[in-house]
């Protein structure tokens, strides 16, 4: 197992912002859903691209509209994408989504498809793609400070062995990855209920914990005005239940896990916000699996700590997603989802901080170009969160 240190080393692709990535993806970005189908289009032409499509992007506003292109921007401007094709029906939404990646320096270039149609600009579209694959195909990777990785996690398909197994793997690497002054984020607001005042205590200074218990007193708000309290049937999950979770309590001990025992909380993000510094992030999101890791990719994270229970399927189009399991089962019926097992912990074959090191070779392998579980079966989830009704 490696030992990791401020001198480990990983083989990144530095940005033109400075910022490291792990993968050099060539994306198809649409506005809007009535954009989906030429951006895919473009991506079938031209090898080496990748569409994310997606059903939203007409008639939102307010919040939820800035919420939209926060979150599609930071996708394009994500370090693990090297250049952008920005699709949409109109020039002007389109425009402000070229703005914003072209503010990292990046190559990107948009297209609107009112006053062309889909054929001119499949066709516009696809030159463009095809130079910006043949400039990403010759990008190199260099050596990149460990430290310079940020890692996002999250759980899902959780059971006992989550709480107990998975997730403190995941918290004892982030206590060694913090220590080196990494840059990681942690969320589920809805899974931390009933462990909400061991985050608190955990925040570096008032500041931080007021933003937190803002943070998650927006969310207890949302719950009350959709007037219930009862989360029975999504928060524990059946699934969760049927893992011998019985309570929201037990599944955000369970979730807190993640955390470790070194780290602070050194600031809290609303959804795809970015970081402004190095440390532990709180970021306000949802437990949903797909929305999560979407809204950590763009809010810059390149990789990502999944632990799993019963056994999450869960990928991203550009966020690598390294599977954890400690049950027994699931890695057996299940085995080509799982990069990490840490089985033997449970088992007392392995011990805590030896199924911390697992998960950081796995990590550093990722870093360096292995493709996880997820993304050699074609997993790439990619969901929006949406805050209101279209107008």
């Amino acid at each position: 197992m490696p030992t990791i240190s401020k001198d480990t080393t990983i083989l990144g692709y530095r940005r033109e912002n400075g910022r490291v990535g792990i993968r050099n993806h060539v994306i198809i970005l649409p506005l809007d859903d009535l954009s989906n189908a030429a951006a895919e289009a473009v991506a079938h032409n031209i090898k080496g691209t990748m569409a994310i499509p997606h059903p939203y992007g007409r008639l939102q506003f307010g919040a939820d509209l800035d919420l939209h292109f926060r979150t599609l921007i930071g996708t394009g401007c994500n370090p693990n994408v090297a250049a952008v094709v920005v699709i949409g029906i109109e020039d002007s939404w389109t425009n402000k989504v070229v703005d914003g990646i072209a503010a990292t320096g990046k190559p990107v270039v948009g297209f609107g498809i009112e006053g062309h149609g889909d054929h001119d600009t499949i066709k516009r579209a696809s030159q463009a793609a095809r130079e910006y694959v043949q400039w990403a195909s010759e990008k190199q990777r260099e050596p990149c400070p460990l430290s310079e990785l940020w890692v996002s996690t999250k759980c899902g398909e959780s059971d006992t062995t989550s709480g107990c197994g998975a997730n403190p793997t995941v918290g004892n690497a982030f206590d060694k990855l913090y220590g080196l002054g990494n840059t990681l984020v942690f969320g589920e607001t809805s899974e931390i209920t009933g462990g909400e005042n061991i985050v608190a205590a955990r925040c570096a200074n008032d500041q931080v914990r007021e933003r937190f218990m803002f943070m998650f007193n927006r969310y207890q708000d949302m719950i009350n005005r959709h007037k219930t309290s009862d989360l029975s049937d999504s928060q524990p999950t059946k699934g969760n239940i049927a893992g011998g979770l019985t309570t929201i309590e037990e599944k955000a001990l369970g979730n807190i896990q993640k955390i470790g025992k070194q780290c602070r909380v050194d600031g809290v993000l609303d959804k795809a916000e970015v970081p402004t510094h190095s440390g532990l992030w709180f970021m306000d999101s949802s437990s949903a699996a797909a929305e999560m890791v979407t809204l950590c990719a763009a809010s810059g994270y390149v990789a990502h700590f999944f632990p799993t229970g019963q056994g999450n399927v869960i990928g991203n189009p550009i966020l690598p997603v390294i599977k954890l399991c400690a049950n027994p089962r699931t890695v057996r019926l299940m085995r080509e989802h799982i990069d990490v097992d840490v089985s033997g912990l449970l088992q007392r074959e392995i011990n805590l901080d030896q199924a911390g090191d697992k998960a950081l070779e796995c990590l550093l392998r990722t870093a360096n170009g292995r493709l996880t579980a997820a993304e050699a079966l074609g997993h790439r989830e990619f969901v929006l969160t949406r805050l209101y009704e279209s107008a």
